[in-house]
């Protein structure tokens, strides 16, 4: 039975024209039985698969199909529905519909609510294998997401088509169950402190240059957003880079390696979980020029060491405490980490390779492994680099309330 939302929740729930639009019947007596007061809007091509009339008795509301209603004249109003929703769940959602949503098309009911909406939107997409990878459908995903849009991602099983593999579209108890989630967020980490390092580290050669990396930083933010997302009091450790700090996100820039050691040291005394996703210098000049060096002859650098933050995180390390490295190698990854993992005292360390196509600095996307301390493993593909934060999040959450990696 499925469990009330704690006041009636006005849902538009939108059908499009896929052969997953069977399985909607269902799903609108999941939201019923929780007393959800929803709206049905049907794209023409719905109609084909799933009959108005029958999503009209199970909401027990007139289902609209058009600006206009045909029997009356009067207008659907798409700008007060749009005002009216706390939220909208387009399930099915097929290629077509997506695209239309990337590009603020609008030739239809839903889609003009949609454009009207300010509450959450959240989407099921339903296609066949080949429909769903094709790089088209999978770009206009990442740029719904990048908006705010929430999407609950398509199963792996049998297809309309005879084929198998990833596409269909959840059963209906793991559509509601995934949409009652999203509208009522379990923060699991209110009140945890968090402390999350990112970005590359400047070591100064002179009041000009400097030896760096290419590090964007762009995973350590995709971690901290995550984190505040989950509830958590973050502190973001900044390097030198381009980005917005996230909502709800405390950020302190540093430039080097000395700094960084400084700050991350001072604030993990009073942290529960750390993610050290920083691109830290290994090396810096052994006497940096105080004046600009001037371009006549070959130059000979002398390198010493950066201090080893992780490390000393490692021995500082309390019991309640859970640490997390990276490892970005370009050979023998998985001996470098695991042997990195146990000589750092580290809970777990993610592993990408920059041999790894469309991983590492850079990319919006990422390739990850996980190595614990225990001897675990986790691979996980290509994704994008929110969706291997939350997939980092995830697993820290699991291992510092039970000490083991949860099945994700």
């Amino acid at each position: 039975m499925p469990t009330p939302v704690n006041k009636p929740l006005k849902i538009i729930l939108g059908v499009t024209g896929g052969i997953a639009a069977y399985k909607i019947p269902m799903l609108l007596r999941l939201l019923k039985k929780a007393d959800a007061d929803v709206q049905v809007i049907m794209t023409p091509s719905a109609e084909r698969f799933v009959t108005p009339e029958t999503l009209s008795v199970l909401s027990e509301k007139q289902v609209l199909c058009d600006f206009f209603d045909p029997a009356t004249g009067m207008w659907n109003n798409h700008v007060d529905l749009g005002l009216w929703a706390d939220a909208i769940l387009i399930a099915p959602a097929t290629a077509t519909t997506i695209g239309k949503m990337v590009h603020g098309i609008a030739d239809n009911l839903l889609l003009a609510t949609h454009l009207s909406a300010r509450c959450p939107v959240i989407i099921a997409p339903a296609m066949d294998l080949d429909m769903y990878a094709h790089e088209s459908v999978t770009e206009n995903l990442k740029t719904l997401e990048s908006r705010g849009v929430h999407i609950i991602p398509a199963e792996d099983g049998p297809l309309a088509s005879g084929l198998s593999g990833p596409g269909r579209l959840p059963e209906p108890e793991t559509l509601f169950a995934e949409f009652m989630k999203i509208m009522n967020p379990e923060l699991p980490l209110k009140g945890k402190n968090i402390m999350v390092s990112a970005g590359p580290t400047f070591e100064p050669i002179d009041p000009v240059r400097f030896i760096g990396n290419h590090s964007s930083g762009k995973m350590g933010y995709a971690i901290a957003d995550a984190f505040a997302k989950k509830g958590a009091n973050v502190t973001l450790v900044s390097g030198p880079v381009s980005l917005q700090t996230p909502k709800n996100v405390s950020r302190i820039d540093v430039q080097t390696a000395e700094e960084m050691r400084e700050a991350c040291l001072k604030e993990s005394t009073n942290v529960d979980i750390i993610v050290m996703a920083a691109a830290v210098a290994d090396y810096k000049v052994e006497t940096r020029a105080q004046l600009k060096i001037k371009k006549e002859e070959d130059l000979t650098l002398s390198l010493v060491k950066n201090p080893d933050i992780l490390q000393e995180l490692g021995k500082a390390k309390t019991s309640s405490q859970t640490l997390i490295g990276f490892a970005l190698e370009t050979n023998n990854g998985y001996d470098y980490a695991k042997d990195k993992v146990v000589r750092k005292n580290l809970d777990f360390i993610v592993l990408n390779s920059l041999a790894d196509e469309g991983a590492g600095f850079g990319h919006d996307t990422n390739k990850v492994y996980l190595f614990d301390k225990t001897g675990s493993e986790k691979a996980y593909p290509l994704m994008s680099k929110k969706m291997v934060a939350d997939i980092i999040v995830k697993q820290a959450i699991s291992y510092h309330f039970s000490g083991n990696f949860a099945d994700i």
